[in-house]
C-alpha cells in the first residue's frame, strides 16, 4: 500500500489532509517538523511526501531541507508553507504580501495540468497566508496558478521533477476540488494507492482551514 509522509508544521488542520489521503487509499505517517532528521525520514522509504501548512517563515520550518532531500526521489507536494519552502529550496524568494489572507476565498486561474487536471479553467480556493512566493520564479520552477483577484502566485511546479506546491489550502471545505487535487498529486507521481472509484466516495467532512 502507498505510504505518504505527511510533515506537520504545527498546523491545526493537518489532520484533514491526513483524512483526504486516507480517503484516497494511502497509508500515512504524520511527523512533526524538526522531530526527525531528513535522513531519518528518508530511511522510512515513503512513496511520496506532503509538506503541510503552518505558521512562521518557511526558512525556519524544516521544510526546505526536506524538499532538497526528497525532490527527485519521490513526488513532493507543498501546501501553503510547504509551497513557499519549495520556492526557497530551488533558489526562489518569499516576501510579505500586500494584505493578509486569513480564511478568505479567491478565484484561482490555473493551467489545467498536474494538480489541476480535471478542475476546469479555474477554481475557488481558501487562502490563509501573509507571505507569498515572489516573481520571477527560479528557472527550474514554473507558475501553475494565480489568484484572479490580486494576481499572487497560487501554484508552482518543478519543470522536470514531480514536485508541486499550492499557496492555498486544498483541505479546506471551502476550496473547490480539494480532494481531486490530492488525487491528481498521487496519480501524476505514478502512485496508485488503490482507492475506490471517485464516484463512490466523498470528501471527509471537514470545516475550516489550516492556521
Amino acid at each position: 500500500m502507498t505510504k505518504i509522509l505527511l510533515v506537520d508544521a504545527y498546523d491545526s488542520f493537518v489532520h484533514i489532509i491526513d483524512q483526504y489521503l486516507r480517503t484516497l487509499g494511502a497509508t500515512t505517517e504524520v511527523v512533526r517538523s524538526h522531530t526527525r532528521s531528513p535522513r531519518e525520514l528518508a530511511a522510512g522509504r515513503p512513496d511520496a511526501v506532503v509538506l503541510g501548512p503552518g505558521p512562521g517563515h518557511p526558512a525556519a520550518s524544516g521544510h526546505v531541507e526536506l524538499v532538497r532531500r526528497f525532490a527527485g526521489r519521490v513526488p513532493v507536494l507543498g501546501v501553503c508553507l510547504g509551497h513557499q519552502a519549495i520556492a526557497l529550496a530551488f533558489g526562489g524568494r518569499v516576501e510579505v504580501a500586500g494584505h493578509l489572507m486569513h480564511g478568505r476565498t479567491s478565484p484561482v486561474r490555473h493551467d489545467g495540468r498536474g494538480l489541476f487536471r480535471g478542475l476546469g479553467n479555474s477554481t475557488v480556493a481558501t487562502r490563509y497566508h501573509s507571505l507569498i512566493v515572489s516573481r520571477p520564479l527560479p528557472d527550474e520552477l514554473e507558475e501553475t496558478a494565480s489568484a484572479a483577484d490580486d494576481g499572487y502566485v497560487m501554484g508552482l511546479r518543478h519543470r522536470t521533477l514531480p514536485v508541486e506546491g499550492v499557496q492555498f489550502h486544498p483541505e479546506s471545505i471551502t476550496t473547490e476540488g480539494g480532494l481531486q487535487l490530492f488525487e491528481n498529486f498521487l496519480s501524476a507521481g505514478g502512485i496508485s494507492p488503490g482507492a475506490e472509484p471517485q464516484a463512490q466516495r466523498a470528501a471527509p467532512a471537514a470545516a475550516g482551514f489550516g492556521a
